[in-house]
């Protein structure tokens, strides 16, 4: 990867700061351009630093993180969320998802799993951890229905591209397998999420797991 990921840590303890500076600074191609202590700071902080990947504590001081994704889909669009909490419950996931992050992960979280996931959002694929994976799916049925409304039938190709999404694949390695453009693919992948009103591939993989296009095993 040749492009520096710009990243803002945003967490009010300040073990946990200490921690991620010293794993993140390891690394050639990440750089901390930032640290928000609350809620209020991180939107303030993402607005004007632009930083590729936030990683994001669902609970501090100022604002509610959840309500702190939302607004970053306003102030700081081209931004893709982490989530790094201590919480696992899987309404509290649902959330985060359907706010807008693009990943969930528990503090627990090995360090070069951590570094990762930065990574891989940072291409925008999608990035739930393993321990809470499976509760998350047995309880799809119950919690999609209220949290997401039906959308529009999707055409064969977008049914294909999907499948594809939900593996993990990234618009140019879903472009070589269908052999198209990757602006094709990226055209696809916008039309699917406004026909499905939602927001980026993490809510897409979970359609794709709710609709049985995907399992665990392949995403």
């Amino acid at each position: 990867m040749n492009e520096v990921i710009r990243i803002l840590v945003a967490d009010d303890h300040a073990i946990v700061l200490e921690g991620l500076n010293s794993l993140i600074n390891t690394q050639a191609d990440m750089e901390i351009v930032g640290h928000a202590r609350d809620g209020v700071e991180v939107v303030l902080k993402a607005s004007t630093l632009k930083p590729d990947v936030i990683l994001l504590d669902l609970v501090m001081p100022g604002k509610d993180g959840i309500q702190v994704i939302s607004e970053l889909r306003r102030e700081a669009p081209r931004a893709r969320v982490l989530v790094l909490t201590g919480f696992a419950e899987n309404y509290r996931v649902f959330q985060a998802i359907r706010a807008g992050a693009t990943g969930y992960l528990l503090k627990e979280t090995a360090p070069n799993a951590i570094l990762e996931a930065i990574r891989t959002v940072y291409e925008g694929k999608a990035v739930l951890d393993p321990t809470v994976a499976f509760r998350v799916v047995r309880n799809l049925n119950d919690r999609w229905n209220d949290q997401w409304p039906a959308g529009e039938a999707l055409t064969e190709r977008e049914l294909e591209v999907v499948k594809l999404v939900a593996q993990g694949l990234s618009n140019q390695e879903i472009a070589e397998v269908l052999e198209v453009s990757e602006r094709t693919i990226g055209s696809h992948v916008s039309h699917i999420l406004d026909k499905l009103h939602l927001t980026n591939r993490t809510q897409l993989a979970l359609y794709a797991l709710r609709e049985g296009l995907a399992s665990l095993d392949m995403a």
